[in-house]
């Protein structure tokens, strides 16, 4: 029976669970998670699942991703004894052995024991070109908003009086030992509407932020300013710019007196100065140059209106960028064709002509790209390789010179029998849609599959070795499908844009055609499917819940976006108008309520389970979507499982113990439903 679909636009029953930390609505959450607890957590199966994922992540013999900055290779480490993880260095000659020798800066469990706050490592800035000093940030339980704190590296100790910056959504950078450009929240007016910083200050040591010199402003309705220091010597230049929404923004040079000198690109193209270049990415056509080319201009030629570009890359209709790197003297240059790897070394000549050669061959269906780069010292690279079945092999070279093998990581599961293939959907247009299967070779189907999209904001799916994929879901004999779907960048801007705003159902009818490729090969039956996406991807998948019920199994949605009429209201929310549209705008309003799966939803109609994942700590997606969307769904007579992580952030989870639990809770709600 087809239900009927109630208005909740104007009087929505549960704008109640909209407070976060409210009593009611951590009642009403604590209810659901017992629940749901009971439900799946109560099976031999679970805890054999959950001890198999953390193990994986808390692997010991795991890669450590370094970056480099002077003669130290830094890195951030978590493991079952250091839950919250160690940021530590070590040198490129104890890199190269089995078992380096770290030296510890700051052990972030012993730091929040001390200070009683769960504290979770939200990265550091080390000072150019001394290296003595660093800006960290740490978020508390793993929300965007983070504290800032100056760390002496050679004392290992946070600076008494340094620079530090109380919880907010803080960007911050040094311009010299003793200034710093900061955007925070200093008051009423400091902060846009989307909650990010609406002023750049320059912060000299030893004053008080408050006294922090205004050096630029950007509007309330735009999503937030920032201002950075080009210390490349010969280069030194500061910038500031003005994010307009998610897709457009303006970069301004600052003059010696602060006056901002706005850069003439297009204010929806990617633009960076480096050394004597200005780099633009546009993503509309240009100047003669298509959409997704990379073009470099002599950059004080076109400050005085010169237009002469070297054309670093330029598309086609199956070739796209995914990346660039800078080394001391070249350019390293990552593209896609129909989702393949393909790296070429670029090295600018005389009279603007850049020479070019690969880099390095990729095997097909895998994935490589640049870890790091010392673009100030040499040409020093860090290259990583994967695919779905082969775990990393991370390399070091020196372009012109050698290349080593650095670390090989250890398989985490048994991928005998299994393979990696390509295949294209037809979506409901015509359009073809690239789709990974990896799986049981030769086994005959149908068989369990869960398939995953995000479909958004210029996201790439590219083959990638998952440890808790492979055991959770593969070892197990379940099979892996990965959507290529409009609303990425697999293709370039255009494949972005197709989906964009009043187009976003592109993106769902392209994962639909892929699902019923899928059942349509042979490989999986719509009873046997799954399908899980976070984030822009949860919002993909209330659209299958909504749109495609048919057609799957079961639903994994995690810190989703649900009700698109009130997101800009929530949290981060506003940035996002720029994506999907605005909902206090009468144009925008009717395609946003017809994308609205909170809106869509309707009883008597045959959903298939659905298991909503979210976190009280999540400051981007606020949990309000999950949490009002189970409650509807329960009014309307549909079961749903709920289960919000009371930490975790946007990432859900603030150490490998959380991850790993919520991991298990997912892949059991899938295994009970399709196994």
């Amino acid at each position: 029976m087809r239900g009927q679909s109630v208005d909740v636009t104007d009087e929505d029953a549960y704008l109640w669970l909209e407070d976060v930390e409210g009593a009611d609505a951590l009642a009403w959450v604590a209810e659901r998670n017992a629940e749901t607890l009971s439900a799946l957590t109560r099976g031999p199966g679970f805890e054999a699942m959950r001890r198999e994922v953390q193990e994986a992540l808390d692997a010991t013999d795991r890669i450590p991703y370094t970056v480099r900055r002077g003669a130290f290779l830094y890195d951030f480490w978590c493991d079952a004894a250091h839950p919250k993880g160690l940021w530590r260095r070590t040198t490129l000659e104890q890199y190269r052995k089995d078992a380096p020798e770290w030296e510890v800066l700051l052990d972030v469990d012993a730091l929040g024991a001390d200070e009683g706050v769960e504290w979770v490592w939200d990265g550091a800035q080390v000072r150019y070109p001394d290296y003595r000093r660093a800006l960290v940030t740490l978020s508390r339980q793993g929300a965007d908003a983070v504290v800032v704190r100056e760390f002496d590296l050679g004392t290992r100790t946070f600076v008494p009086g340094g620079f530090e910056v109380g919880e907010a959504k803080t960007r911050i950078g040094w311009i010299d030992a003793d200034h710093v450009y900061v955007g925070t929240d200093t008051g009423p007016g400091s902060l846009t509407d989307a909650g990010y910083p609406r002023t750049v200050r320059r912060w000299r040591r030893g004053t008080a932020l408050a006294q922090a010199q205004p050096v630029f402003e950007a509007a309330a309705g735009d999503i937030a300013a920032t201002g950075w220091r080009d210390p490349t010597p010969g280069f030194e230049r500061d910038f500031v710019s003005r994010t307009r929404d998610f897709w457009h923004d303006e970069l301004f040079l600052l003059a010696a007196d602060d006056t901002p000198v706005r850069l003439d690109v297009p204010d929806d193209a990617g633009k960076y100065a480096w050394k004597r270049w200005l780099v633009v990415t546009p993503e509309s056509p240009w100047l003669g140059h298509p959409a997704g080319s990379l073009l470099a201009f002599d950059f004080e030629a076109y400050l005085t209106g010169d237009r002469t570009a070297s054309v670093l890359f330029a598309p086609d209709g199956r070739t796209a960028l995914a990346g660039h790197s800078w080394t001391r003297h070249h350019l390293i240059l990552e593209t896609l064709s129909d989702v393949a790897t393909r790296i070429e070394i670029l090295t600018p000549g005389p009279g603007g002509q850049w020479a070019r050669r690969p880099l390095a061959d990729v095997a097909p269906l895998s994935s490589a790209g640049i870890t790091d780069t010392d673009p100030e010292v040499g040409d020093e690279y860090f290259l990583d390789v994967d695919s779905f079945l082969q775990p990393s092999t991370l390399y070091r070279g020196e372009i012109g010179g050698a290349t080593e093998t650095l670390k090989q990581a250890p398989a985490h599961f048994d991928a005998t029998g299994m393979t990696a293939r390509q295949y294209f959907a037809t979506s409901a247009d015509g359009t073809r849609v690239p789709y990974f299967v990896v799986g049981p070779d030769g086994r005959p189907g149908p068989r369990p599959v869960l398939l995953y999209g995000y479909g958004g904001f210029r996201d790439l799916q590219t083959p990638r070795y998952s440890p808790v994929t492979g055991r959770a879901w593969l070892a197990r004999g379940g099979t892996y499908a990965v959507a290529n779907i409009r609303g990425g960048a697999e293709y370039g801007p255009a494949w972005h844009r197709a989906a964009l705003r009043a187009d976003r159902p592109r993106a769902f009818e392209d994962f639909a055609a892929v699902a019923r490729d899928l059942t349509a090969r042979g490989t999986t039956t719509p009873a046997q499917l799954g399908a899980v996406g976070a984030s822009n991807g949860g919002l993909l998948m209330g659209a299958m819940l909504t749109r495609y019920p048919q057609l799957f199994g079961a639903i994994v949605a995690k810190v989703p976006l649900l009700d698109m009429l009130r997101f800009h209201k929530l949290l981060a929310g506003a940035s996002w108008t720029g994506e999907y549209g605005d909902p206090d705008d009468e144009a925008d309003r009717p395609h946003l309520r017809a994308i609205s799966p909170y809106h869509q939803l309707a009883a008597g109609r045959p959903y298939p389970p659905l298991l909503l994942m979210t976190s009280t700590r999540d400051d981007r997606v606020h949990p309000a979507h999950a949490r009002k969307t189970a409650a509807r769904l329960r009014e309307l007579g549909h079961r749903v499982h709920f289960y919000e992580n009371t930490g975790g952030g946007h990432g859900g989870a603030t150490d490998n113990a959380q991850a790993a639990f919520n991991q298990a809770l997912a892949h059991t709600f899938l295994w009970q439903h399709l196994g």
